[in-house]
């Protein structure tokens, strides 16, 4: 006997199989942007799903992006006379990247990225109408074709869209979401992917398995191996590497090892916590706020033009700098003359902050700052001294820095630590052209897929960022696995 809709049926905790005995089509490890995508174009398409999620609700790194979105020729650009294509956004992404994100997979989700927009406006996602727009804070495309939401982070409405979609297919019993749930093995017979095991010993089986359980941004120790960076980090709590070190343990490949590249700048973390306020993050794109402040190192000295137009170029010197760290130095007059310093916070506001708040500081005179920073005290007074000469010379002959509106010399000063943060890891599971998990060999593995940042966000970025290149290729490799799995098991 069937069901009634909106029940799940009894399930068999050692296999999954139901009660009328039918397997789901296919098994998705994470309900995060792909794993939904996934699951929802499966059953669109009629195919039964287990979806398992070991948070307590879905939605992954939604809840703490920034939800940028990109594609090229969709409805939005249009409206706006906007005129654009996969092609020129594929041109974008490989002169962003140096042509080191993959070919192949990049233009796959380029295809499928306006039809993801489509579906998500057309479910209720309202684009920011000041968008699509041109991003600073990454390296810039040459065509505006970013969208987010107007209420920042703009992750939680793309939830909101997604979620009703779910909800009916678990109403109508096509998907079977278990939330609480810890995935960590998959089942490996005659070295196919047949199904995978709970953390509590629970089975399940069935044709296919995806992986889309996000990156590794918020487990140190896996971060440290296979980045080889400091960990300061905007991750979700749950990017811990889970279908990673699956994968792994089952002979899978990796892939965007060495493409690791830095967010340029953010406040140290508080009390121990790896995530950094990202909604008080200094202010640091030259071409939206013209620095007045200079850049030091832990020495004391400047080590690139801070009104450097390319954060991409910030980006890869900062690579080169101690432990990626860096202070934002400058006086009363900076403070009071320049746009806001940090996102979020009046002059006022950061003035309090001083001594409060971890990596904020101000002192009377630069070697009480160095003294309260951890910055070399003989340094930063030579350093300030010299940059003072270039901005009453008109003329900075280190870095050929153009702005240079005031010396750094009216009292108090102050300095914001800065450290590089983790917004995506690099690293993944290497996947064919289809999303089929391939061993070390390169030989597939049958029945596992991967799709979204556990096969790495270096397959479509390469060793760069490119706006709306995380979330939008998730859920487009997300689509294009569900409905391919979808069509297989008819």
């Amino acid at each position: 006997m069937a069901s009634a809709p909106g029940t799940r049926p009894a399930r068999s905790p050692a296999t999954g199989v139901d009660a009328e005995g039918a397997r789901p089509a296919m098994i998705i490890v994470g309900a995060g942007p792909g794993g939904l995508a996934c699951a929802i174009t499966a059953a669109d398409a009629g195919a039964r799903v287990l979806l398992l999620e070991k948070a307590p609700d879905v939605g992954g790194a939604l809840p703490y992006s920034g939800g940028h979105l990109s594609a090229g020729g969709f409805s939005a650009q249009r409206e706006r006379g906007i005129d654009d294509d996969p092609e020129r956004h594929f041109e974008d992404i490989r002169r962003i990247s140096r042509g080191t994100a993959r070919e192949d997979l990049t233009r796959l989700s380029l295809r499928e990225q306006p039809a993801v927009l489509e579906w998500l406006i057309a479910s209720g996602f309202v684009p920011d109408p000041q968008t699509p727009r041109i991003v600073h804070g990454h390296e810039p495309y040459r065509t505006p074709r970013t969208v987010h939401a107007t209420a920042l982070p703009g992750g939680p409405a793309i939830l909101a869209a997604l979620r009703p979609l779910l909800d009916a297919h678990r109403a109508a019993g096509r998907i079977d979401l278990r939330c609480g749930v810890r995935v960590t093995e998959l089942l490996i017979e005659d070295g196919a992917a047949t199904g995978v095991i709970a953390e509590d010993g629970t089975r399940w089986r069935a044709p296919a398995v995806v992986l889309a359980t996000g990156g590794f941004g918020y487990e140190p120790e896996l971060f440290a191996e296979l980045e080889g960076a400091p960990l300061t980090t905007s991750a979700a709590p749950t990017s811990t590497g889970d279908g990673l070190l699956m994968g792994r343990r089952a002979g899978a490949g990796l892939q965007g090892s060495g493409m690791y590249i830095p967010t340029f700048g953010g406040l140290p973390p508080n009390d121990g916590d790896l995530r950094v306020d990202w909604s008080h993050r200094p202010q640091l794109v030259a071409v939206e706020r013209p620095p007045w402040e200079i850049y030091v190192d832990r020495r004391g000295r400047r080590w690139i033009a801070e009104d450097e137009p390319s954060i991409d170029r910030k980006e890869r010197v900062l690579t080169t700098i101690e432990q990626m760290t860096f202070w934002m130095v400058f006086d009363a007059r900076a403070l009071r003359e320049s746009q806001p310093m940090v996102h979020g916070w009046s002059p006022a506001e950061l003035v309090a902050q001083c001594g409060r708040r971890r990596g904020v500081h101000q002192a009377s005179d630069l070697a009480g700052l160095a003294e309260q920073a951890g910055i070399d005290a003989a340094g930063l007074i030579d350093e300030v001294t010299r940059y003072n000469l270039f901005v009453a010379a008109g003329r900075d002959p280190d870095f050929a820095r153009a702005h240079l509106p005031a010396p750094i010399a009216e009292p108090p000063y102050y300095a914001i630590e800065n450290h590089p943060v983790t917004l995506i890891t690099f690293v993944g599971l290497d996947v064919d052209a289809r999303l089929r998990v391939r061993r070390g060999d390169g030989q597939v593995i049958p029945g596992l897929y991967a799709v979204g940042e556990v096969i790495g966000s270096a397959a479509v970025n390469g060793n760069a960022f490119c706006s709306g290149m995380c979330l939008t290729p998730a859920m487009a490799f997300g689509r294009l696995v569900g409905r391919r799995l979808a069509m297989a098991g008819k």
